[in-house]
């Protein structure tokens, strides 16, 4: 159907793709039809693809638009319906007013440059158009440290699953306060930055959904990551004491459940009797937090409600039809009836976000520099928070997932959904700018996960395997210059997860936008396979030993990996894990050839049974690369040998749930591999510490 590709390509979608085998891949007309419903564009007759070929058409042309991005000092462009104006009145953030002349061109009318950033206000006889004038690049490392000869300093840091660190005496597994003691003792170490794994929101009523790249939304935290310690005295906060763990392996089920009956009690304590001043500082969170907070503590209760009277705590698409839009009537009702339910489920991400933004203080009180790196999941379940509070931000009736790569032949749904571009396009970004302020707030960066996802996303309609998807352009400009100007508001540096499929000249885009890359020791190949020297690794980008979707340093040396694939029936059908065993023996091979090269190491090469020698070479393979920042795992410094999360499996790998070992910072061996990175990159007086002296 003609008309039908057509209007595909002109909403964003590809036509057809290059596989990882280099052949093209010509997307099917069902795969287009669905993909177009999912983004608000109907398109199963001819008449529908006409409407809606005419509705894009006012769309791309700005009819409408009452939102535009642009850079500091570069004329914008009005939308034509806008462009019969001569004069406007400049509405600057800090209230300063100015009058302009508009400047004709080729196009239109255009706004004259604005050297300020910020949100501004462009006023023209009744209209008012909203302009986000976003800086050069986004907040760096040379504004989070000044300059050392013109550059930033090199720094280090460490990432980590905050669960897995040890737990303090309100929780079994890792919290915000496991977070804050962990980064002290890395700051006094030498360290810059811990970058952690999400503290996105999942379901209080089912804390056995515990991925943290699964969030029910990513606009609020997961409570189970709450510290009464952080905001209560001792006294108050020891009714939520609770058990220590015993087992090595997370029982998310059980310990959540633990936890989240501690905290109601301590929730109880507060509503009778909590002190005067912590009392008005949830108040005035919950008036700040206004409807979409409400709505999340709404869902929440909702959602344990549910899961009570029906038996299955799942999705709001399995509600009772009446409860399914948090506007319906029987939901206003449940939630004056159940306002104390409600109000236990504010407190708790009042908690959470007091919680994690003492982490940070303590990070900093420490000497680090950046502190705490959040992390950005790259969408969010749709039968979540989100999904049901504000439908129409998000794509309906499809996932979002990878195509088909070596890893993955069959390619990847992740179940997950994510922004429609029409919508944010509609709703001025309102949804994105939501999500990075909640993940910059109580952050010094944040990791944007799967960033490739700001310039084009893997959809699979439903129903559909994974390898019938289709690619959806986003506005990519527009979404990085949000990304530039919140990170200034925010002083938070930003890191884009940039591995696997990566569109030509992507990242050369985000580096323009002082957006670091990830560069990954066992993905840092030179073509005939011997690892790239470090010295020429990129400047602006982040060095890592692994990553937790990838095996730990241990864990490559032994197989494991393959040892897990195999054991799990991942690997290719045309390999078996004879083949990928002598291939990794090759790599062990380069790997020490390369280390010994470089002059990183004079000794022989290790025994596959004792890496520890192998963990301090990729330590100081990181640490040395010309990389501005190097970030080494805790299971690294640890040396442990499983990975946090084996991709493609749910339950037939322990996925999120690995303890680290007692005293991942300050045991001698952390210790010592800390040292090592200290050595390799001393923390010399920055931007802020000379602020402060």
């Amino acid at each position: 159907m003609t008309h039908l590709r057509d209007l595909a390509q002109a909403a964003g979608l590809t036509l057809a793709w290059t596989d990882y085998r280099g052949e093209r891949r010509e997307v099917g007309d069902d795969t287009l039809r669905a993909a177009l419903n999912a983004i608000g564009y109907a398109a199963g007759s001819e008449s529908e693809i006409g409407e809606s070929f005419a509705a894009l058409h006012d769309m791309q042309s700005g009819v409408g638009l009452r939102f535009l991005t642009t850079d500091c000092g570069v004329p914008t462009l009005l939308p034509p319906d806008l462009g019969h104006h001569a004069l406007a009145q400049l509405r600057l953030e800090t209230g300063e007013r100015r009058e302009m002349r508009l400047v004709p061109s080729a196009g239109g009318m255009t706004i004259p440059p604005i050297l300020e950033p910020g949100y501004h206000l462009v006023e023209l006889d009744g209209d008012t158009l909203t302009l986000a004038v976003a800086p050069t690049r986004a907040y760096g490392l040379i504004d989070a440290f000044g300059e050392t000869d013109g550059d930033a300093r090199r720094a280090f840091g460490v990432a980590a699953q905050i669960y897995a660190l040890p737990p303090t005496p309100y929780s079994s597994f890792g919290d915000a306060g496991s977070l804050r003691d962990y980064a002290r003792a890395l700051g006094e170490a030498g360290a810059d930055a811990v970058a952690v794994s999400p503290s996105h929101a999942l379901y209080a009523a089912d804390p056995g959904r515990s991925s943290p790249y699964a969030p029910s939304t990513r606009l609020f935290h997961n409570v189970l990551m709450a510290d009464p310690g952080a905001v209560f005295d001792a006294d108050f906060a020891a009714i939520a004491r609770c058990d220590t763990p015993g087992a090595p392996l997370i029982d998310w089920a059980r310990e959540g459940r633990s936890k989240r009956d501690a905290l109601r009690r301590l929730f109880e304590r507060f509503t009778a009797e909590g002190p005067p001043d912590l009392r008005a500082d949830f108040a005035r969170y919950r008036a700040e937090g206004g409807a979409l907070l409400e709505e999340h503590a709404t869902y929440e209760a909702l959602h344990a409600h549910f899961a009570r009277s029906l038996g299955e705590p799942r999705g709001w698409q399995g509600w009772p039809e009446a409860y399914r839009h948090p506007q319906a009537p029987a939901v206003q009702a449940f939630a004056q009836e159940h306002a104390h339910e409600v109000v236990f489920h504010a407190f708790l991400q009042w908690l959470t976000e007091r919680s994690l933004g003492s982490a940070q203080s303590a990070a900093r009180e420490a000497g680090m520099g950046i502190g705490m790196i959040a992390d950005l999941a790259v969408g969010m379940d749709a039968g979540g928070s989100h999904a049901w509070s504000r439908p129409d931000d998000i794509l309906q009736g499809v996932s979002i997932g990878a195509p088909p790569d070596p890893l993955g032949p069959l390619g990847q749904d992740w179940g997950l959904t994510t922004f429609s571009p029409k919508a944010l396009q509609e709703h001025g970004f309102a949804p994105f700018i939501a999500t990075l302020r909640s993940a910059m707030r109580t952050a010094g960066g944040v990791r944007i996960d799967h960033v490739m996802g700001l310039s084009r996303l893997w959809l699979v309609p439903w129903g559909m395997p994974s390898t019938e998807g289709v690619y959806l352009q986003y506005p990519l400009d527009d979404m990085l210059r949000i990304v530039s100007l919140e990170s200034h508001r925010n002083q938070a540096i930003v890191i884009g997860e940039d591995l696997g499929t990566v569109p030509d000249g992507f990242r050369g885009r985000i580096d323009q936008a002082g957006v670091m890359g990830m560069r990954v020791l066992l993905f840092e190949r030179e073509d005939d396979g011997r690892f790239r020297a470090p010295q020429h690794w990129d400047v602006n980008a982040v060095a890592m030993t692994t990553t937790h979707d990838l095996p730990t340093i241990t864990g490559w040396w032994q197989g494991n990996d393959i040892a897990w694939r195999d054991r799990l029936g991942q690997l290719p059908s045309t390999e078996d894990a004879g083949i990928q065993m002598a291939e990794r023996h090759y790599d062990r091979l380069r790997f020490w050839e390369s280390v010994s090269d470089y002059g990183l190491t004079q000794e022989s090469i290790p025994d596959v049974a004792h890496p520890d020698a192998v963990i301090d070479a990729a330590l100081d393979y990181i640490a040395r690369s010309a990389c501005t920042l190097a970030i080494a795992s805790a299971e690294d410094i640890a040396g442990a040998r499983e990975q946090p999360n084996l991709p493609g499996t749910i339950d037939t790998h322990p996925n999120w749930r690995r303890r680290l070992p007692e005293e991942p910072a300050t045991g001698p061996v952390a210790k010592a591999r800390l040292a090592r990175l200290a050595a390799a990159r001393p923390r010399a007086q920055g931007k802020r510490e000379k602020e402060q002296a």
